[in-house]
């Protein structure tokens, strides 16, 4: 009697990598594994799932956990692709109880067949393969930083969040110096229609093709008192 798999698998980054690709090559593998044994009758892929997620918090891996309580869950075996894919660290370790206490085998490629729960030998290898799976995460998290702080101090780009925005020489200004911030404008004098510097530039004279913008009350003596002129933006 052929035996019936269910395979499992899991792709993290769908938008850096085909997600169908990833699947068909794990396929591919687990196939080859199992084919005089039997075929793989239901599939559980995970896509956009970290290997560090536990398979408990993984949407399709839980699914698989769960449906080996049921005893026609329609497969006798699962079939993994590759084990640096299914388990991250110490998951085999917490995972695989599972599937001996159902009845259920799981067959890895780099086993050569069904894991024998009793080998220390089997469990020696998933170990392995579960510490490089966390190293090779590591490695690449280590990498990726470390470009990215080469980029911001050789090519001089920003960290995280929106860049500063670089307008033309024309449109930039001189901003209050550090500890020179702007403060709340001084009472209006008496006879003055309104205390807001916004409303006392009112009574400048416009210029021509100008338009006055009153600066707010700063300690930075060359705004102290002045109003900006701004150009004025064309109107549709």
């Amino acid at each position: 009697m052929r035996t019936r798999f269910a395979f499992a698998g899991r792709v993290s980054t769908e938008d850096q990598q085909d997600p169908e690709a990833s699947r068909n090559w794990q396929i591919t593998r687990a196939e080859a594994l199992i084919e005089p044994h039997g075929k793989i009758v239901t599939q559980f892929f995970d896509v956009g799932q970290s290997r560090s997620i536990p398979w408990q918090r993984r949407p399709r891996a839980s699914a698989l956990l769960e449906e080996l309580k049921h005893p026609d869950r329609g497969f006798e075996a699962v079939v993994i692709g590759e084990p640096q894919r299914a388990f991250y660290g110490n998951q085999f370790g917490l995972t695989f109880p599972v599937f001996v206490h159902y009845g259920v085998q799981l067959w890895v490629p780099e086993v050569g067949g069904p894991i024998d729960p009793e080998s220390e030998a089997h469990d020696l290898v998933m170990s392995v393969f579960g510490g490089m799976s966390k190293g090779e995460r590591n490695r690449i998290k280590i990498r990726v930083r470390a470009a990215m702080n080469a980029q911001a101090k050789i090519e001089g780009r920003y960290l995280g969040g929106a860049p500063a925005l670089r307008l033309p020489a024309r449109r930039r200004r001189t901003a209050p110096e550090p500890g020179q911030g702007c403060r709340r404008a001084p009472p209006a004098p008496p006879g003055a229609r309104s205390g807001h510097r916004a409303d006392r530039a009112k009574d400048l004279p416009p210029l021509p093709g100008r338009q006055i913008r009153a600066v707010r009350h700063c300690r930075n003596p060359h705004l102290r008192g002045h109003p900006l002129p701004v150009r004025a933006r064309p109107r549709p």
